[in-house]
């Protein structure tokens, strides 16, 4: 501001050096801000490179291991020959959720500076499972190195859709294809192939279905809980791996409704205590007669004068009697109300896998027992026609000890349940090789089970359950034992009492629980997806019971045994994720490879050189050696120090500014008077 008001007011005086002074003033002013220069010293950074290997499952296909083993030895030869170039090699490993090859790109890329980053390559066979995590671009060419062989072919089946539940009895439709990837030979375009399918491991059937087509497979689960829908290929010569070739689908089979036809044969006290047992099920459809005038009962009444409705007998017994999954006759008497052929459907019934539940009273002891109809020879006991009219206290078995439908019921001491009494029973002879599950009076059968065919029986030789359910001398379980009678009856998988299961916790850890009868079990056999067979002991866990935990070793179809019981056991996909597409190729890759500037090369052509090229240049080619591939240098530099020197030392300011002042003044002192 100073000079600026000199220079001004020499201008004013028309002073020819104003101009001179002016810029006397300024030099002053520069002089005083102190103007230096700012010397940076740097250092060179080296580049990076990062080199993915691929050690997925995939990969120790026959042939991929050794092209990885080359490849990476050999770039890692070359990229330490490089100048000025660093290696940052990252393993990608085998994992249950396939190949995270772009988290491991992503996660490589985050770790280094941009500016450093010359170059990534990936030895791989391009498959990878995580295409969500790629990078949104790179600022370094990216290579891919196929592994594999171009005449590499695989034919795999597919599940495109499948039901997690399906009613028992009703088709259920699976929707798969079969399709072949990669160069198929001539011998293998058949057109079609042949697909096994079975259900539980059982019953094999085959079809021949067309390739590359979506097909719809029908299926019945045949009973409650987990059916195992088992599909497989023929095995294809010359295609790389059969771990694609099959499928395990787990259907849970569940009942729409559970039909129950309850016939009381007259009013009794423990009528209402199976009404209200299946009434309570929300899962039961429940047909309730009770026959108040059968037809041997005369009491002068006319008919057209009773409010009863007629007995659907031919209906119920012979027209829709497989609609019904359990049948109960509660204190039945045979009183002609039922004709003989009816009798005989109602064991068919049985036989084909029906099941009826007898509550006796005294009636088991007349000669109006069931026992004396065409009904009797499916019956697990014969009466003797003898009434026990004694208080009593039931008992559960050895047998009863160990069959579900009983097991427990009896408390932390089964030899002296807290139970009440019950007052009445008849006495029978248990007939075959049905079971006695619990015996009451003169240690006499109560309760007996039997399978007749595929059907199932149960007889109950006292109709005084119902005290329990009163509260009689503190009662007893009558829900839980009526309940799991009935739904025994009706096949119910918790309550089969010869039963091998398989709860998977965790991953491929199991428990294995093996009910039986017998005094022991095992040890399980256990066949693995290739079929190496591993021995599985059992330790007892309870009457009946017998336990083991187990890790499988990796995921797939297993086949249970022991004795005569078989399972077959899905531990997640049956084909793991890595072998769902085994082909190499890099599909998923394509868009960023080319963004960035890079190339997808097959190691089957050899291992390609690797070069330095510049920014904006072709990062690969072939040449006279074959196939190349380059890494782009990123001349990358840190300042390690920092020197200040002034822009002009203090007495080069001082004869500047004295020059423009003398200058000034010169150019003043020659001005001559007008």
């Amino acid at each position: 501001m100073l000079a600026v008001l000199v220079a001004g007011f020499a201008l004013w005086r028309g002073l020819q050096g104003w101009a001179w002074r002016g810029l006397a003033g300024l030099a002053a002013a520069l002089a005083l801000a102190g103007p230096a220069l700012e010397l940076g010293t740097r250092a060179a950074l080296s580049d990076i490179v990062i080199l993915l290997d691929d050690r997925s499952a995939s990969q120790a296909l026959p042939g991929r291991g050794a092209q990885v083993d080359q490849a990476v030895d050999d770039l890692s030869a070359g990229i330490a020959a490089l100048p000025g170039t660093d290696l940052r090699r990252v393993t990608v490993a085998d994992s249950d959720d396939g190949t995270a090859l772009a988290t491991a790109v992503s996660r490589a890329i985050a770790a280094e500076p941009e500016a450093r980053l010359a170059g990534v390559i990936a030895v791989t066979d391009g498959r990878l499972h995580d295409a969500q995590m790629l990078p949104q671009g790179l600022a370094a060419p990216l290579h891919v190195l196929l592994t594999g062989q171009p005449q590499d072919w695989d034919r795999r089946l597919v599940i495109e859709e499948a039901p997690a539940f399906g009613l028992i009895g009703q088709e259920v439709t699976i929707r798969l294809r079969v399709e072949d990837q990669g160069t198929v030979p001539d011998e293998s375009r058949t057109g079609s192939v042949n697909l096994r399918l079975s259900v539980d491991g059982e019953d094999e059937q085959t079809v021949a279905v067309p390739l590359n087509t979506s097909l719809s497979l029908p299926v019945t689960p045949g009973h409650a809980g987990q059916n195992v829908v088992q599909i497989a290929l023929d095995d294809a010569p010359g295609e790389l791996t059969d771990r694609n070739n099959a499928a395990a689908i787990s259907i849970n089979g569940v009942r729409d409704r559970l039909r129950v036809l309850l016939v009381s044969g007259e009013p009794h006290a423990g009528e209402r205590t199976w009404r209200n047992l299946l009434k309570s099920d929300a899962a039961v459809d429940l047909i309730h007669f009770t026959i108040l005038r059968p037809p041997d009962k005369f009491d002068g009444v006319p008919v057209d004068e009773l409010s009863l409705i007629a007995f659907p007998t031919r209906e119920l017994f012979l027209e829709r009697i497989d609609d019904f999954d359990l049948i109960i006759f509660d204190r039945y008497s045979v009183r002609g109300i039922l004709p003989p052929e009816y009798y005989m459907n109602i064991a068919r019934y049985v036989e084909e896998g029906g099941a009826i539940l007898v509550s006796a009273g005294p009636e088991m002891a007349s000669v109006e027992s069931l026992h004396l109809s065409p009904l009797g020879p499916i019956l697990p006991a014969q009466p003797t026609g003898r009434v026990i009219e004694q208080p009593f206290l039931p008992r559960l078995t050895d047998d009863g000890r160990r069959h579900p439908v009983t097991a427990g019921l009896g408390g932390p001491d089964p030899d002296a349940p807290d139970w009440g009494r019950w007052l009445r029973m008849s006495e029978v002879t248990p007939t075959g090789d049905a079971q006695v599950a619990m015996t009451g009076a003169e240690d006499k059968p109560l309760l007996i089970l039997d399978r007749v065919g595929e059907g199932r029986v149960a007889l109950l030789t006292s109709d005084q359950v119902w005290l329990w359910g009163r509260g009689f001398e503190g009662g007893g379980p009558q829900l839980e034992l009526l309940r799991r009678i009935a739904h025994w009856s009706m096949k119910e998988p918790e309550l089969e009492e010869e039963a091998l299961l398989a709860d998977v916790s965790d991953g491929l850890a199991v428990r294995f629980t093996r009910r039986t009868m017998q005094d022991g079990a095992g040890p399980l056999q256990v066949t693995g997806p290739d079929g190496t067979v591993t021995q599985v002991p059992l330790a007892a866990d309870g009457p009946g019971r017998f336990v083991a935990d187990w890790t499988a070793p990796e995921p797939g179809l297993y086949r249970l045994a022991d004795g005569d019981m078989r399972r077959v056991l899905a531990l997640g996909p049956a084909a793991p994720r890595e072998f769902e597409e085994t082909v190499a190729d890099a599909p998923l890759l394509a868009p960023l490879v080319e963004a960035s500037g890079g190339s997808v090369q097959r190691l089957s052509d050899g291992v390609p050189d690797l070069r330095q090229t510049r920014a904006g240049r072709a990062a690969s080619g072939d040449g006279l050696g074959g196939p190349w591939i380059g890494v782009t240098p990123r001349d990358a530099a840190t300042v390690t120090g920092l020197d200040r020197r002034p822009l002009l030392p203090g007495w080069a300011w001082l004869a500047l500014i004295a020059g423009l002042i003398l200058t000034g003044w010169l150019a003043e002192g020659r001005r001559r008077p007008a």
